[in-house]
């Protein structure tokens, strides 16, 4: 059983096919395309940080065109053309556990699986974190996952939060049409140049928190940041001159700080506030198992030398998380993926000889 049909939960049902293990793939949305399909309209092909091929499959290349197109496009032609078992929509519950096997609760269906394959991402948990006043606010509020599109917001004084990827390019695109503020709760890491030394080492550590129980951390926290070409307009205008320290609280009409830096006023008054305070794993319905550690994170098994790999959950081994963690990017998914399968036939093999141990016993 896999849960999930984005980039992950595609690798993985392509090298179960391959492997010859009969399984199906709930997906809760209704059309092919996983997270991708609910982007919003403006981010093209040419702005998305990379897309990773999938297994007998190049991504799209960079363009004009809608990544929320082309994306899931390319995603509906993979499950045609590989004929992946694909079933949807249909919202995964819970996964509770009955003796040897997994039973997968979706409203009133149910399957039960020996082995699964977690590949629910995170684009349904966005996270806003909570603030003193945030409910008495008369502008909007949005977040990454609601995110509109730079005409929409037009006109309007912007607050932009958060200290990622999402939030710098927000800021690039809107800079330009209209007023912009930026606050961060850490101060953004930036970075002149990026290679695959780098890259490797930043998904290590995400692992070494995974590996302790932790929540994982979001890969950019540790890559740091960078600006594009199409960013360099919002940073002439000095948008990317953030605003220190956090506010405090939030206002009818604005946000209000305590202790504000040398030179800058107390209170700000905005029209929006924009949430790019990332997301968290959707992992909810995995909770009867127990998978989580004191800690609060869910500690995957290493088993071979790639990070990216480790799939495995340590309370349950047949459980396998791909997209969580140091695979959480399109071509750690896809390495995740093919990680997942080979430990599922691993499992299941490792089951019928111990059955066939009890029955000649």
């Amino acid at each position: 059983m896999v849960v999930g049909a984005g980039q992950a939960g595609l690798s993985a049902s392509f090298h179960l096919r391959r492997l010859g293990l009969d399984h199906v793939v709930l997906d809760a949305d209704e059309r092919p395309g996983g997270a991708w399909q609910h982007r919003w309209d403006s981010l093209t092909m040419a702005d998305v940080h990379g897309v990773a091929d999938l297994p007998d499959a190049p991504a799209p290349g960079g363009s004009a065109e809608r990544a929320n197109e082309v994306v899931p496009a390319w995603f509906a032609r993979y499950e045609a053309e590989h004929a992946l078992p694909v079933e949807r929509p249909v919202r995964v519950d819970r996964v509770s556990s009955e003796g040897d096997l997994l039973v997968v609760h979706a409203g009133e269906r149910r399957w039960t699986t020996r082995t699964l394959v977690n590949a629910t991402g995170t684009w349904s948990r966005p996270f806003v974190p909570s603030y003193p006043g945030a409910g008495e606010f008369r502008g909007e509020q949005l977040h990454t996952h609601d995110y509109p599109g730079p005409e929409h917001l037009a006109g309007k004084r912007v607050l932009v939060v958060g200290g990622g990827a999402s939030a710098v390019q927000f800021i690039g695109e809107l800079a330009p049409r209209t007023d912009v503020l930026w606050v961060t709760r850490r101060p953004p890491v930036w970075r002149d140049h990026f290679d695959e030394r780098l890259g490797r080492h930043a998904i290590e550590l995400v692992q070494e928190r995974v590996r302790a129980g932790l929540p994982p951390a979001s890969v950019v926290s540790v890559t740091g940041l960078a600006l594009r070409p199409q960013e360099q307009e919002a940073a002439r205008l000095g948008a990317y001159d953030r605003r220190l320290p956090m506010f405090d609280r939030i206002e009818p009409d604005g946000v209000r700080w305590d202790h504000p830096a040398p030179g800058q006023p107390a209170f700000e008054p905005v029209d929006v506030i924009l949430w790019a305070t990332g997301f968290r794993p959707a992992v909810a319905h995995l909770a009867p198992l127990h998978l989580r550690s004191p800690r609060g994170g869910i500690a995957l098994l290493q088993t071979g030398a790639d990070v990216q790999t480790a799939t495995v959950a340590e309370r349950d081994p047949r459980v396998q998380l791909v997209g969580y963690g140091p695979s959480a990017s399109t071509i750690g998914a896809n390495r995740a993926g093919r990680a997942a399968a080979l430990a599922v036939r691993r499992y299941v093999d490792s089951e019928l000889r111990g059955a066939g141990d009890r029955a000649l016993a």
